[in-house]
């Protein structure tokens, strides 16, 4: 990479702040949760949400904003109590659901913030990927998202992204059995691509949002990222979730 290259992928992580979506109702796995919101399954001494927001630390994200809804006051009040060292949390509580880029943009318009992209995440999963895999991408202009990109055995939960050979988005495919590439939900979006989202609500970044973007040929990038990836919004997934953590705990310190 050129100096110039390093000087600009610096630039663009300098300047991102990222969005936690963590407004849902956790309606498959509400029976074990003890009567707090998903994110905040507590997993290895810590509620989920803090292991996300403390790789989003350690990644060199210094803000993160929390979109809450469904008992969003016991997720502010959890940070309010206990802040996590290197990075300011501030949340953002939605009156009512949005949908996922309802949310988002619900935060971005009550934050004023305009950096140059947002990271956004779920409060619920989590992939241990090298951020600045995916700030290169934004070095390319004609760029102006990135979707993560996740090669599993079993896409039946998640739909599939089809892409063409230069891992450019063509269309998310119907949910269907076998292997595919799925979306880890995670995407760092440039601050302008803002200006071209649909303004109806509740608003599904999958099913609304980046169609309209794809009919509009706007590029959309998907790397494949090889990393550890869970999910815990299943009644089989959430007990993985205790070793996951353990298993990469060097990644989050």
């Amino acid at each position: 990479m050129s100096s110039s290259q390093e000087k600009a992928m610096s630039s663009i992580s300098s300047s991102i702040i990222a969005v936690v979506l963590a407004g849902g109702y956790g309606t498959r796995i509400k029976h074990l949760l003890n009567g707090v919101p998903k994110p905040m399954a507590l997993v290895a001494g810590k509620p989920f949400i803090e292991w996300v927001v403390r790789y989003l630390q350690v990644q060199g994200i210094t803000k993160a904003f929390l979109s809450t809804g469904y008992l969003g006051e016991v997720i502010k009040q959890y940070f309010e109590a206990q802040p996590v060292n290197g990075i300011e949390i501030i949340c953002c509580q939605e009156e009512s659901p949005l949908g996922t880029a309802g949310g988002f943009l619900n935060t971005v318009y009550q934050s004023g913030e305009s950096p140059d992209a947002w990271l956004v995440m779920n409060g619920d999963s989590l992939i241990f990927s090298d951020l600045t895999l995916l700030t290169n991408h934004l070095l390319d202009n004609t760029v102006s998202g990135v979707i993560v990109g996740l090669s599993t055995n079993d896409a039946s939960r998640y739909g599939s992204l089809i892409c063409n050979q230069r891992s450019d988005l063509i269309k998310f495919a119907e949910k269907s059995s076998g292997a595919g590439l799925i979306s880890a939900g995670v995407y760092l979006l440039r601050h302008s691509l803002l200006d071209e989202f649909p303004q109806d609500f509740p608003l599904s970044f999958e099913e609304d949002v980046f169609p309209s973007l794809l009919a509009k040929n706007i590029r959309l990038k998907v790397p494949i990222i090889n990393a550890p990836f869970l999910d815990i919004g299943t009644p089989d997934s959430l007990p993985l979730s205790e070793a996951f953590i353990s298993q990469n705990y060097s990644k989050l310190c």
